[in-house]
């Protein structure tokens, strides 16, 4: 050690400045250099000694070469140094650690040590070290409080208080210690200190729940205490609160994110909770962190992660596993790691990769033909045809495969791996021996694998090739399994063995009865066959109602069975029971739409067969649906097999095959079902359509009461349409009610210039004998439409029933209106049988039985009228005018005219 310098004792004693110090230093320095007359040499190294204090030289210096080691106890290696150099022990084993973990830096110098010049000095400690250990020390202080600490929030005044509480606590005062702690909650409530304190008291006391929310408190108070978090997530487990444990390991993570230990336990509780995406990124983190060292663990948790994304069908994550596994590690890939690897890429179409993986760690030689290699050119598009032997041409600018060279110990499932390869990349001669070899062993133990090479060859088209392989396997007893037997059935039918594949088909329907597409395939091939009713057979229903009610799955597959059914049926003209297929799906459909509506499905027994039914029944005898929105959504999920276009376009087929087959009632209930459901309900072009369907379903089935409710909806509507109006008239005439008449005049109060309406009440009036008021609707709708001899017929006719009744006044003058207005109508209608009918019609109802006689004879004598879409026998008048002749005549005593005419036109 160095002497002390007087200028150091007075910077030390406080009587000069640190710039005094400094100066006054320098002038020693630079008078020992004058009279020691050092060289050249020792001057350099003085000048360098100029640049900074001795003292603050040498300690940073030592700050700067040990900045990087290690602490033991909160103490820097450089301030151990310190200490050692002050007290002069241990200073040598200090000096050999350091140069062990660092050769490339410099000799420890010792603090206090001047150059080389300064001479040396004792082992007694100086006021220089005395500097130099402060200075050490204030550096070290500063750094610590650079780091982030927790920083307590417990104020000064209450530490005495959580003092004597953890004091109360240790001595087993736990009650006193409990007041204690909630006092300082009071008064601090930010303060970690007293909830952690009783969750360590209510551990202790057994109430572990207390203790963990008590401790949840604290940890959310002092959040930076990874092992508070990790020990809480423990406390979680135990009472089985898992999600509480992955928020505890979740903030552990947060402030020690490298902790691997942290990570595994997260995720392994994320996979607990069926959380596979959250498991699977701490998995990927923990690879990230893995040393390169720890190549085994990487390997292995690699294959964890592949299976574990390829169970959850994300194929592509597993690949990318799998794929930085093998470029990290690659002299750590085994077969089995390979064999996953393969296994990924061929189950995602990736065959050319799984080829250069196999190629690449297997050692397997493929032999080309180098005179076929060549360049080819990429188009800048390709046609469909092109893209189908794209792999062809990929092979050929390669050059042709002729031989493929695997080495004796790769294992035989990496070997099939390569054949699938091969296949999918059209390569099939060199694949001879080794399908050869794979044949001559058993297929009780390689079942799997003849598998998967007979079904790379039917994907390439080679179905001759496969059916050995798919022989070999339903002829034994390990692999005679029902998918086995139909893909030997599917290489039968694409061979054309239609008989044997029908064979095939046959045995997996009896191995797996609910096996949909078997059934499906099956049938086709016995309708090819020309066996309709084996294929009928083979769409038998599969399940029984009880499961269909329960399984939303077994509700799918049920409907693609009746729907192929139903197709069948159709095709064979079987009307009946295709109408029960189309019933039993649409009861599916309208499960809750019939409980609605009153309407139930049963099987009955007509003519010596059993066909379905839809019948009205009364609401107690139907089953209540207590939650009808939870099982329409229920309906929805078991039917969406099928679009609602679809459900839309199977009942129109329903309505058109019940009227077809004159079931007019149930069509009626039907639509009515329909109607409540809210998917047809909701769209008003279905829902127009639908009252449509139920009137004229309504009106064929002679339920005119019901009709006439569909079309007063319907007149309210769309008042103005005349086809309305039209089938409105023919409801109330069928129906012989008297509602309408109240409709018609509520309907005309607010549609005061409808031409329909002044007709209809018009008529209404005059059935009802109130002639005045239909005068009046008459004469609206002739001032309208003066033309129409419709509404001159209907005055006419309207003044003669008035001059008709008994008590009136001014007869004649209401004749000669009549008559005015009947002329009229003659002149705008023309001579006609109709006309002339009619005026016949209203001579003879005046009592003028010559003139009425003149003009039934003269309408006689015209021919019906043609109308379009109406038969000549609907508008043919002789028969009425002859029978009105007959009355005529037989009025008079000429019963030989009237016998005349009836014989005439009046024979049936």
């Amino acid at each position: 050690m160095s002497e002390s310098s007087p200028e150091l004792n007075d910077y030390l004693e406080g009587k000069i400045s640190f710039e005094e110090f400094e100066r006054r230093r320098e002038e020693r320095r630079a008078r020992r250099k004058e009279e020691a007359g050092h060289g050249s040499d020792e001057n350099d190294a003085a000048d360098q000694d100029d640049a900074i204090p001795s003292t603050s030289k040498q300690i940073r210096r030592t700050a700067w070469k040990h900045q990087t080691g290690s602490t033991e106890e909160g103490v820097s290696l450089s301030v151990q140094k310190a200490f050692a150099s002050m007290l002069g022990e241990g200073l040598e084993e200090i000096v050999d650690e350091d140069m062990d973990e660092d050769d490339d830096e410099g000799e420890w110098r010792d603090i206090g040590e001047d150059d080389e010049d300064e001479g040396g000095g004792g082992s007694e400690v100086t006021p220089g070290d005395v500097f130099a250990l402060e200075m050490e020390l204030n550096r070290e202080n500063k750094k610590m409080m650079k780091e982030r600490r927790p920083r307590s929030k417990l104020p000064r005044a209450l530490r005495g208080l959580m003092g004597e509480a953890n004091i109360r606590y240790a001595r087993g005062d736990k009650d006193d210690a409990i007041l204690m702690c909630m006092e300082i909650i009071r008064q601090a409530p930010l303060a970690y200190e007293p909830f952690s304190t009783l969750a360590m008291i209510y551990e202790d006391q057994g109430d572990m729940e207390k203790a963990l929310q008590f401790g949840l408190i604290a940890a959310h108070l002092n959040p930076s205490d990874c092992e508070e978090w990790v020990k809480l997530a423990d406390m979680s487990l135990e009472q089985d609160n898992v999600k509480q444990a992955i928020i505890c390991y979740t903030k552990a993570i947060k402030y020690d994110q490298s902790n691997v230990h942290y990570l595994w336990e997260r995720s392994s509780l994320y996979e607990q909770v069926g959380e596979h995406k959250q498991a699977m990124d701490g998995y990927r983190r923990i690879l990230s962190l893995l040393p390169p060292t720890d190549g085994e663990h990487f390997m292995q948790l690699s294959r964890d992660m592949a299976k574990s994304y390829y169970e959850s069908n994300e194929l592509s994550s597993a690949i990318g596993v799998m794929e930085e596994a093998l470029d990290r590690h690659p002299e750590l890939v085994s077969h089995e790691c390979l064999n996953m690897a393969a296994e990924l890429y061929i189950a995602n179409h990736q065959y050319s990769k799984a080829l250069e993986a196999l190629i690449r760690f297997c050692h397997i030689m493929l032999e080309r033909d180098s005179s076929k290699q060549e360049t080819k050119e990429q188009p800048d598009s390709e046609t469909e045809e092109e893209q189908k032997v794209e792999k062809k041409e990929e092979a050929e600018v390669k050059g042709e495969i002729l031989e493929v060279v695997v080495p004796d110990d790769i294992p035989v499932d990496i070997r099939v791996k390569l054949m699938v390869c091969l296949i999918h990349q059209s390569v099939f001669k060199p694949l001879d021996p080794m399908l050869t070899s794979l044949m001559e062993q058993s297929p009780e133990e390689l079942g799997d694998l003849y598998l998967d090479v007979a079904e790379a060859f039917m994907d390439e088209g080679e179905y001759n090739s496969a059916l050995p392989l798919l022989s070999a396997l339903v002829c034994s007893e390990r692999y005679n399994l029902a998918v086995v037997w139909l893909r030997h059935a599917e290489c039968l039918k694409a061979l054309g063995h239609l008989e044997v594949a029908v064979k095939s088909y046959s045995k997996v329907v009896e191995m797996a009865p609910l096996h949909l597409e078997a059934r499906l395939a099956l049938s086709t091939l016995q309708q090819q066959l020309g066996r309709p009713n084996c294929a009928l057979q083979a769409l038998e229903p599969m399940y029984d109602p009880d499961t269909l009610a329960q399984d939303s799955s077994a509700a799918q597959q049920e409907l693609k069975l009746l729907l192929h059914r139903s197709t069948l049926l159709r095709s064979q003209g079987r009307t009946e029971d295709y109408i029960d297929a189309l019933l039993t799906m649409l009861s599916m459909l309208l499960k809750v739409a019939m409980v609605r509506a009153q309407v139930c499905l049963i099987a009955s027994t007509s003519s010596g067969t059993r066909h379905l039914r839809l019948i009205k029944v009364s609401r107690n005898k139907l089953s209540e649906i207590e939650d009808q929105e939870a099982a329409y959504l229920d309906v929805t999920g078991k039917t969406s097999v099928l679009s609602r276009e679809d459900w839309w376009r199977l009942l129109l087929q329903c309505l058109d095959a019940l009227c077809e087959e004159k079931r007019f009632a149930e069509a009626e209930l039907l639509v009515d079902s329909s109607l409540e459901f809210y998917s047809f309900y909701d769209d008003r072009a279905k829902r127009k359509e639908l009252e449509y369907l139920g009137l004229s379903a309504a009106f064929l089935d002679r339920n005119f009461r019901k009709a006439y409710d569909y079309i007063r909806l319907m007149l309210m509507c769309s008042v103005e349409r005349a086809q309305l109006w039209n089938v409105f008239n023919q409801v109330t005439l069928q129906s012989q009610d008297v509602r309408h008449h109240r409709f018609c005049l509520r309907l005309m109060l607010k549609n005061p210039e409808n031409h329909a309406l002044c007709l209809l009440n018009g008529h209404t009036s005059l059935v009802s004998g109130t002639f005045k008021h239909a005068l009046g609707q008459y004469m609206q709708a002739f001032r309208n439409q003066p033309c129409n001899p419709l509404h001159s017929l209907c005055v006419g006719l309207t003044f003669f029933h008035m001059a008709s009744q008994k008590f009136v006044m001014k007869r004649h003058p209401l004749v000669l209106q009549g008559f005015s207005f009947l002329w009229r109508y003659v002149e705008l209608r023309g001579h006609c049988q109709e006309s002339l009918y009619n005026l016949g019609r209203a001579l003879h109802q005046l009592g003028l039985t010559h003139l009425a006689i003149h003009y039934y004879q003269k309408a006689l004598s015209f021919s019906p009228l043609k109308l379009e879409g109406i038969e000549d026998d609907q508008v043919d008048l002789r028969r009425e005018i002859a029978y009105n002749l007959s009355l005529l005549y037989q009025a008079s005593g000429n019963k030989e005219m009237a016998r005349y005419y009836i014989y005439t036109y009046c024979t049936v």
